[in-house]
């Protein structure tokens, strides 16, 4: 994981949720390719649930549509595995659960779907907090669960360094 070292995921969820929870601010996730691999690993810490209020898995567009309020137009013009896609999920999970924070995970896991301009390992990850919202583009390489599992690593290491940013 990127910035955090040897640091573990569940070292890092700790970190992240703690302070969260000393802030009185909540935490909700939107995962598409995970399948819901960042709230397992957010939940397998005791007392998430002081931070974390939930998360939605939407695979299809129509969930991400008709869960999330992905705009279809968006879908059509940039398609589900884009930087706009997950900013719209993750501003929709925020909005949906009530949470200060949410985070979004949409890509490419594999081994099918990619193409040359979106190959397989492609994630967009989006993030919505506190006057702050952006998204970024990953390429993961390897198999299927090696993309998923590091897509939700980015992830967690994105918003635990978003977090540490905005503390006061």
């Amino acid at each position: 994981m990127t910035g955090e070292g040897a640091r573990s995921a569940e070292d890092v969820a700790i970190d992240v949720l703690s302070r969260l929870r000393v802030r009185g601010e909540s935490l909700a996730v939107a995962e598409s390719c995970t399948g819901g691999g960042l709230g397992a690993i957010l939940t397998s810490i005791p007392g998430a649930s002081a931070a974390f209020v939930g998360g939605v898995i939407a695979y299809s567009d129509s969930a991400k549509v008709s869960l999330l309020g992905v705009e279809p137009a968006t879908l059509t013009s940039h398609g589900a595995v884009s930087r706009e896609s997950s900013l719209e999920m993750a501003d929709g999970v925020r909005e949906i659960l009530a949470a200060d924070w949410g985070v979004s995970i949409t890509g490419i896991a594999g081994p099918d779907g990619g193409s040359r301009a979106k190959p397989v390992g492609t994630v967009f990850i989006g993030l919505s907090g506190p006057d702050l919202e952006f998204g970024e583009r990953f390429r993961f390489p390897g198999e299927r669960e090696e993309v998923r599992t590091a897509a939700a690593w980015a992830a967690l290491d994105l918003l635990a360094r978003s977090v540490k940013r905005t503390d006061v």
